[in-house]
């Protein structure tokens, strides 16, 4: 009687960890297909924090950026107050603060991107004038 047990409980136990590797392996399959999916893309994998210009602007409730000019102290201005309104000491969401913080950033990285485009078309517009100094 007490080998048929101890197979029952063989069997079972390999039926168990059978079933838990395949379950592993379908959900590492399925995570490589969606990382190469997005790397296909252009997007890079698992990154929560890439968030498009226009949900940047949705959230912080600022108008879309024209070619980078964007009020830069009406967002930061937008930022701290909807920052402060979700303070989780007050009552508020670590959720949605995170969300208000990637919108500013992702705004400030797309407002710079033009600065520096904008740079360097009046460089080679005006031409390489360095600064001469005595010493």
């Amino acid at each position: 009687m007490a080998h048929r047990i101890i197979t029952q409980v063989v069997f079972s136990g390999a039926r168990i960890i059978g079933r838990a590797v395949a379950e592993s392996y379908r959900q590492a399959s399925a995570t490589q297909k969606y990382a190469a999916a997005t790397q296909k893309s252009g997007g890079s994998a698992f990154s929560s924090n890439n968030i498009t210009m226009d949900e940047a602007c949705k959230i912080l409730n600022v108008g879309p950026s024209k070619m980078g000019q964007i009020d830069m102290e009406f967002v930061t201005e937008r930022f701290k107050r909807l920052f402060d309104l979700n303070e989780p000491k007050k009552g508020g969401s670590f959720y949605l603060q995170s969300k208000i913080l990637r919108a500013r950033e992702r705004i400030e990285r797309e407002v710079q991107g033009f600065q520096r485009m904008a740079e360097r078309e009046k460089e080679l517009s005006e031409g390489f004038n360095p600064k001469i100094t005595k010493d």
